[in-house]
């Protein structure tokens, strides 16, 4: 009579649980993002139709009349009012992500340097259509799990830069050459970029397969330890997040300045709306009322296509939440790259917009 191979037993018990936690993550970050981003957004879609408007900039006033103090805290209460439910939801998946995600299955998926980890990374980033700042904590959970740079950096990029809600709302409210744009940008910073990144991290240790399927093992109550991974994401990010948010609140006026008419469309006024938009921070397609109200003040089509690109791409906050899940060389080259495709996109826009 032959023999049963036992070896397959824990095996099959292996992929059976990694089968159900990703499951259940798939599910909770699948309703979550349903009542975060799904369901407004199908909303934003028909008023974006009929009024060719998703808002006022929050910009609000750009005078200097107001003290520095009031300024931040203005700009901070809109920020969060609009973005506090995403940014409750991000910290909740970058901690589940830890707890729940098998390691074994995200490094055989992530974990690569090649190209197809990153792709896959960038593919996975587009249901969540989260800003910058929000999508920071689930980056920060994937390179807690090893996952490699290139894919961690795509997921975080892909989120605000080709988000499906936010180029159809762009093509409603500005044109669809604004659309096209920033989707050429979009993909060149999340696949390119992030791929590209990976050769910025030097002597890549080799993973210890038994130690990470060690690492499976669950080490004490499921509850402590996602309270612990909670707690330890809410101490890291959250205090640089909001002193940040505040310190460029109190600065828009002057990154944003009202530039000329000999300015208005030059490539000193691209350059300096490239660096301000990839430091300031804004929530989910902010930039397309910013950048609808700066036209109609008479900003030109190159520092617009600027601010197209940099504003949502990356900022000040979210580069302090990440700046220890990433290699210093890493993050100067994604700060670097963003500037220079704003500055492109703004030489582009100055002649097609």
């Amino acid at each position: 009579m032959p023999q049963l191979d036992h070896s397959l037993q824990p095996h099959q018990a292996y992929k059976k649980k990694t089968f159900w936690l990703a499951f259940a993550f798939i599910i909770i970050a699948a309703a979550g993002l349903f009542y975060v981003k799904w369901w407004p957004y199908y909303h934003k879609v028909i008023v974006a139709a009929n009024t060719h408007s998703i808002g006022s900039s929050i910009l609000g006033d750009q005078s200097k009349g107001a003290s520095t103090w009031q300024t931040a805290w203005d700009y901070a209460k809109a920020y969060f009012q609009s973005v506090w439910k995403a940014a409750v939801l991000g910290i909740l998946l970058g901690s589940l992500l830890q707890v729940l995600l098998p390691a074994k299955w995200l490094l055989k998926v992530l974990g690569k340097t090649s190209f197809g980890s990153t792709a896959v990374a960038g593919l996975a980033s587009i249901p969540g259509m989260m800003c910058t700042c929000c999508a920071a904590p689930m980056a920060v959970g994937l390179r807690k799990k090893n996952v490699s740079v290139g894919a961690a950096l795509a997921f975080w990029i892909g989120n605000p830069m080709i988000n499906p809600a936010t180029l159809v709302f762009m093509t409603f409210v500005l044109s669809w050459k604004f659309t096209l744009l920033r989707l050429i940008i979009g993909l060149v910073l999340t696949f390119g970029v992030s791929y590209v990144a990976n050769r910025f991290v030097k002597d890549v240790q080799p993973i210890d397969m038994d130690q990470v399927i060690r690492s499976d093992e669950p080490r004490g109550h499921f509850f402590s330890r996602w309270m612990k991974s909670i707690w330890m994401m809410i101490i890291y990010i959250v205090p640089a997040y909001v002193l940040s948010v505040l310190v460029l609140g109190a600065g828009r006026v002057w990154l944003f300045p009202h530039l000329s008419d000999s300015m208005a469309n030059s490539l000193i006024g691209i350059i300096i709306f490239a660096i301000a938009g990839m430091l300031f921070v804004i929530p989910t397609a902010a930039e397309i009322p910013i950048i609808q109200t700066f036209i109609t003040m008479g900003l030109g089509g190159g520092p617009a296509a600027a601010l197209l690109v940099t504003l949502p791409a990356i900022s000040l906050p979210s580069l302090l939440m990440v700046a220890k899940s990433f290699p210093k060389k890493v993050l100067f080259f994604v700060i670097l790259s963003v500037v220079v495709l704003g500055i492109i996109s703004g030489v582009v826009g100055k002649f097609v917009l």
